[in-house]
């Protein structure tokens, strides 16, 4: 079979540097020249224009979970979003408490581990790889271990790029009375996530995700009134989102010496996300992405992991061919030269590679990449069949 033909693409949405690759993974990922363009300049972390950068980031966030009072606040946390994830289920998790983790992937998994280090309770659904929980399985669960607190679930499971049911499931733990953890890493900023449709007590997310900014900092929303409570949870001095919180809020600066250049950057990325219309625009942009994406490689011969009602606008897993010239390591190194960086996968029963439909990245980069993938693989001398959808 020849490969499929792709049509030239138009000018590309962002023109990474020359040289620079465009990263198709779950973040990092390419950001904008104007993102670029804002780390130029140097700030002091104490100087009233960098309070008033933090303050009005904080603010934005907000209004994006469609918060409008001052029941939720927001918590910015210097590190990568595993920081932020382990401050959140340090203070919203008493220390006597129980957690529910509804897993499907590795951050699921990791969840776990956390509360472990932490030395809290925790039971789990497991569900593999490629399915996700179900609600009449967590109603079950609830039912059958009233001492759990607290329930914890990855919104975008970036390990196999399931959207789980997120709606439907913070229904059934509020039925139970029971507090929800969100982690929404991979999700905020262009899947609807509001307080009205998705009754969280705390979400977490980071900067250089659907919003486009650098790695550097994450940040957690979560109820004022469970933050409050929390004294005397927290297991680390730099991890104390309580102190993190009443330090921003009695003095407008970061406790400790903040990512300067990653929090300008960001206030930047949160102009170019209103600017494209919000999370309903990204997520249109992210969508035909991914729809693009997942037919081309379909044409190519490539097979999802997942059915296509569970495939998120965010990544998507690919199984690796099983043809005896395919080779994972070979067939990165290709693309690479062909200015595109994948992700290898993290399935524990199949061989998978994953591609990220966000970033600076549109229709015509897309179909770059195909042609890419294309080329690749008769470098490599691997000839696929198309398969169905």
């Amino acid at each position: 079979m020849s490969h499929a033909e792709f049509p030239a693409s138009h000018t590309p949405l962002a023109a990474p540097v020359q040289g620079e690759p465009y990263l198709l993974t779950p973040g990092p990922l390419t950001t904008s020249r104007a993102t670029k363009e804002a780390m130029l300049r140097d700030w002091g972390s104490w100087d009233a224009d960098f309070n008033r950068v933090t303050a009005e980031i904080r603010q934005q966030l907000l209004a994006m979970a469609g918060v409008a009072d001052d029941s939720y606040a927001c918590v910015p946390l210097q590190g990568s979003g595993t920081f932020s994830v382990e401050a959140a289920l340090a203070t919203a998790i008493p220390r006597d408490g129980k957690a529910l983790i509804l897993m499907n992937g590795a951050y699921g998994q990791r969840a776990a581990k956390t509360l472990d280090y932490l030395g809290r309770a925790h039971i789990a659904l497991d569900k593999g790889d490629y399915l996700p929980p179900q609600p009449d399985e967590v109603d079950a669960l609830l039912r059958a271990h009233p001492e759990v607190t607290t329930v914890f679930l990855v919104h975008c499971e970036t390990s196999s790029g399931i959207l789980n049911p997120l709606r439907e499931l913070a229904a059934v733990v509020k039925a139970h009375g029971k507090r929800l953890i969100v982690d929404a890493m991979s999700s905020f900023g262009a899947v609807p996530l509001t307080v009205d449709e998705v009754p969280f007590d705390v979400l977490v997310s980071s900067a250089n995700k659907c919003i486009e900014g650098i790695p550097g900092f994450g940040f957690v929303i979560i109820r004022r009134d469970l933050l409050e409570e929390s004294a005397g949870r927290a297991h680390s001095l730099s991890l104390d989102l309580l102190e993190q919180w009443r330090y921003m809020e009695r003095t407008g600066q970061w406790r400790f010496t903040p990512p300067t250049h990653s929090v300008v950057a960001f206030h930047a990325a949160l102009e170019q996300h209103a600017a494209e219309g919000g999370v309903q625009g990204r997520l249109a942009r992210y969508t035909r992405n991914r729809d693009v994406l997942v037919a081309g490689m379909r044409e190519l011969g490539f097979e999802t992991l997942l059915e296509d009602r569970w495939l998120s606008p965010i990544i998507t897993t690919f199984f690796s061919p099983e043809h005896p010239a395919f080779e994972f390591k070979r067939f990165y190194d290709e693309l690479k030269a062909r200015q595109f960086v994948i992700y290898p996968g993290k399935l524990t029963q199949a061989e998978s590679f994953r591609i990220g439909c966000i970033g600076q990245i549109d229709e015509p980069i897309v179909r770059q990449l195909l042609r890419a993938i294309a080329e690749s693989l008769q470098a490599m001398g691997v000839t696929l069949e198309k398969t169905a959808a």
